[in-house]
């Protein structure tokens, strides 16, 4: 059964009161989170397809706490960041109804509009994006315009679910996800740190990746206090470029799922990703093997002690971002 099928059935049979799924946003490469209360209203703008790379994990934290059942489609990737906010109990899990679908990769707009100048309609067929521009008809194969995360996937795997559209995916273990961020790790000091104030010095503190991120569900976020004189303002000074994302980084430590919605809303397109991905692989390097949102047991290396857990100044002597 397709998404949009689906969708109609939990709200006509009234197992749930609403579902969350996407719809056409402003561009024709743009699908946008939206939560759907009738059958008729999915019917009329309820989209599904690899466009449709939004991960709705954060908006369950809202939906979950309203009245009667939520239903929302999760991709591969969204499942570990449910599954991680369920862990950390700002999902009410008998609130919603999950249903898990397979993916074979997102696109990155991007690099779809780069491939396909002037579009103003796209279609999938099979692995490929049919798309009208304003030029004629092109065809563009999904390969070649996934977004970073989808190259680099690290789980087909839907971690959990109430129903499942297909069938499960594996967990690759072949991931060349960390490729970059060893890239990084080999360049001098002085060379890395002008790779970061480049890509840093233009954040203009649209705040985009903090509200999109998973892990950020903090009610308050500390960088909304005005007595810090950093809140909801562009960067006065190279500090504060970096002091707002390295802090945000400190903060998801532990538990960042590795989606990748920060890079990709990103307006600047700053690689916010690689700092994420630099302490999963020190974590794994000092404390062992984690991914977050793969269980519901296991606790993150931060929240965790064991006997035979490497010193601190262990750390200092590793390589760094």
């Amino acid at each position: 059964m397709q998404v949009k099928e689906k969708a109609i059935e939990l709200l006509s049979s009234g197992k749930v009161s609403r579902v969350l799924g996407w719809k056409q946003g402003e561009f024709c490469y743009d699908l946008t989170p939206a939560v759907f209360e009738s059958a008729e209203e999915v019917e009329r703008s309820f989209v599904f397809s690899p466009l449709a790379g939004a991960n709705l994990a954060k908006y369950l934290i809202a939906e979950s706490r309203k009245e009667g059942v939520v239903a929302a489609f999760l991709k591969p990737c969204d499942s570990y960041s449910v599954l991680q906010l369920c862990k950390e109990h700002r999902i009410r899990r008998e609130n919603v109804y999950l249903v898990g679908v397979p993916c074979e990769g997102t696109v990155d707009p991007d690099l779809l509009r780069e491939n396909a100048k002037g579009l103003t309609a796209v279609r999938e067929a099979g692995g490929t994006l049919v798309c009208d521009t304003l030029y004629g008809e092109k065809r563009v194969d999904l390969s070649a315009v996934l977004l970073e995360r989808c190259k680099v996937c690290k789980s087909k795997k839907i971690v959990v679910f109430d129903e499942l559209l297909g069938e499960n995916g594996e967990e690759n273990p072949q991931s060349t996800r960390f490729a970059a961020v060893e890239e990084i790790e080999n360049l001098t000091p002085e060379e890395r740190y002008a790779f970061w104030q480049k890509e840093l010095s233009r954040c203009i503190r649209c705040n985009a990746c903090r509200n999109v991120c998973p892990a950020c569900s903090c009610e308050t976020c500390v960088f909304d206090n005005a007595k810090l004189g950093t809140d909801n303002k562009a960067p006065a000074s190279r500090f504060e470029e970096q002091y707002f994302h390295i802090i945000r980084a400190f903060h998801v430590a532990g538990r960042c799922t590795d989606c990748g919605e920060c890079s990709r809303v990103c307006p600047q397109k700053i690689p916010l990703h690689l700092l994420n991905r630099k302490f999963i692989r020190d974590m794994n390097t000092l404390y062992g093997q984690y991914q977050a949102g793969a269980d519901e047991e296991s606790l993150p290396p931060m929240l965790d002690f064991r006997m035979d857990d490497c010193e601190p100044s262990a750390a200092r002597g590793g390589k760094q971002a």
